[in-house]
């Protein structure tokens, strides 16, 4: 039995629709994001049917998958350094460090483990995942650890008067902002099998594998996105804290 929707006008009718509630009630509630909303769908379309069209020639070989991953990983910085800086300019890159740094490891390990066979169709999926969680906490670390230096800035030159160097005062005023970064990851991984069924546990069980299989792969991917966002979120407190991430 075939699980993926029909692709066809109905498809594109429900889409478009559940695109423009989603922009007018953001319109509706003041948050000023409607735009937002709309070109994210819009984009999310064009990409998914480019992606759709060379997946297969990417996925025939490693090298290529090398560079389709080096490119998410390229797209993954560039957003969330101007989510953090406000632009895609120079100290926005540093967002490089974090993302790279959290996923390579990880995703070494599980190759050299084999616990994520070196072929292009096992690593493009996984790295893709990591690869998002990594922006994700990169951006949000970054962002709010900004608005607390912001906010609370008599605090961190309250520090700077006991003797902290800049960065130690910086980190006592931001760290929770860390913290913070990372509920959304711990939230899913506690609540897996209870609130959510997610992409990579349906994905496997989907295309035939056994349930056990299924929640192996999916315990696999939480549980590496929990080290890589960890790594994400402190080094990017770091680069905030040393001044190499600065809002615009």
């Amino acid at each position: 039995m075939n699980a993926a929707p029909a692709v066809g006008p109905i498809l594109g009718l429900v889409l478009l629709a559940l695109a423009c509630l989603a922009a007018l009630l953001v319109r509706l509630g003041g948050l000023g994001l409607s735009r937002e909303v709309l070109v994210a769908a819009a984009r999310a379309t064009v990409q998914l049917a480019v992606v759709s069209l060379l997946i297969a020639a990417v996925l025939g070989s490693a090298g290529w998958t090398a560079v389709f991953v080096t490119g998410m990983v390229v797209v993954a910085a560039a957003t969330s350094g101007r989510r953090i800086t406000g632009t895609v300019r120079g100290g926005a890159w540093w967002t490089l460090v974090p993302i790279a740094a959290g996923v390579a490891p990880v995703l070494a390990l599980l190759m050299a483990t084999t616990l994520v066979p070196a072929r292009p169709v096992a690593v493009l999926p996984i790295a893709g995942i990591f690869i998002g969680g990594a922006m994700t906490a990169t951006a949000l670390t970054g962002r709010r650890a900004l608005d607390e230096l912001r906010t609370r800035r008599g605090e961190y030159e309250g520090g700077l008067a006991l003797g902290l160097m800049p960065r130690d005062a910086a980190l006592e005023v931001c760290r929770p902002a860390a913290a913070l970064a990372l509920i959304p990851a711990v939230d899913q991984t506690r609540t897996v099998g209870l609130v959510t069924l997610p992409g990579a546990f349906v994905g496997v069980l989907l295309g035939g594998a056994d349930p056990v299989e299924a929640g192996a792969t999916q315990l696999l991917v939480l549980i590496g996105l929990l080290a890589i966002e960890s790594a994400a979120a402190l080094i990017t407190l770091e680069l905030v804290a040393t001044g190499r991430l600065t809002a615009g």
